[in-house]
């Protein structure tokens, strides 16, 4: 349930239009929608902030679909993450099928994030984002290397999405540290500062010694031998010796993206 959905039984309550006992009865009715294979937490945007969001990978395209047309009824900004374009063709067909004519909501395939964005009305952020059309902060996204962009383009995504400035820096891996040094400057001028990194991981605990500000590292699945499909990049973040450092899980760039927003939509 949305703010304004809740906002609304209050006001009929305070009308006298419906008695208290009635409205608890009228809350107590949505906290989710049992679709069998699904349930969707209709409750979470009221007690977060945020609404729900679809992880699409194990699901099938029609599962997705499904979700993803149940949410656009009842939320403003609908993202299902790590989609592939069946996820996204399923969602297209179904919308299109239920939304005839201009009515049609139309959803956004970003192939590089891997996300599906679907807005349900023309406001440009959501609950937790500003609602002035600025942007809430400045966030830097900043990759280890070319291979790492997918994830940091889902954490830039996501941060844009819930109404963040994004600044991209990409390849600046310990490797050719002269790089890093190089865009110092550009780095610590955001609030937070998102490190995407496969290999060995080192780029998180570095940054971390460059900036006053908060570094969110992610690991990646980028990586051959021992890289154990990004476990080594996560031990060696969770063990770094530079403090205000704090670890997503492998490939979670869109954990990190949100994460990112709520810290500068606090200060």
């Amino acid at each position: 349930m949305r703010e304004t959905e809740l906002g609304a039984i209050l006001k009929r309550v305070a009308d006298g239009e419906l008695s208290p006992t009635e409205a608890v009865r009228h809350i107590r009715t949505v906290p989710y929608d049992d679709m069998g294979f699904a349930k969707i937490d209709l409750d979470r945007e009221a007690r977060t902030g945020r609404p729900e969001v679809v992880f699409c990978l194990g699901k099938t395209p029609d599962q997705a679909a499904a979700i993803i047309r149940r949410m656009a009824g009842s939320t403003e900004l609908v993202i299902a993450t790590k989609a592939d374009p069946a996820h996204f063709e399923a969602t297209s067909a179904i919308l299109e099928g239920d939304f005839p004519g201009s009515e049609k909501p139309t959803p956004v395939y970003h192939d590089l994030a891997r996300m599906i964005v679907l807005r349900a009305s023309r406001r440009e952020g959501v609950s937790g984002g500003r609602d002035d059309g600025k942007a809430s902060g400045l966030v830097a996204v900043v990759t280890a290397g070319t291979a790492d962009i997918p994830i940091a383009e889902e954490a830039a995504l996501a941060a844009e999405l819930y109404g963040c400035e994004v600044s991209r820096v990409f390849d600046v891996g310990v490797a050719g540290l002269h790089r890093l040094l190089d865009k110092v400057r550009e780095i610590r001028r955001a609030d937070v500062v998102i490190v995407v990194a496969g290999m060995e991981g080192a780029l998180a605990s570095t940054v971390g010694g460059l900036v006053a500000r908060p570094v969110i590292a992610v690991p990646t699945s980028v990586g051959y031998g021992a890289s154990m499909g990004g476990l080594t990049a996560l031990f060696s973040m969770l063990n770094s010796c530079s403090l205000g450092v704090c670890v997503m899980n492998i490939d979670n760039g869109f954990g990190a993206g949100y994460l990112a927003s709520v810290i500068v939509g606090d200060e």
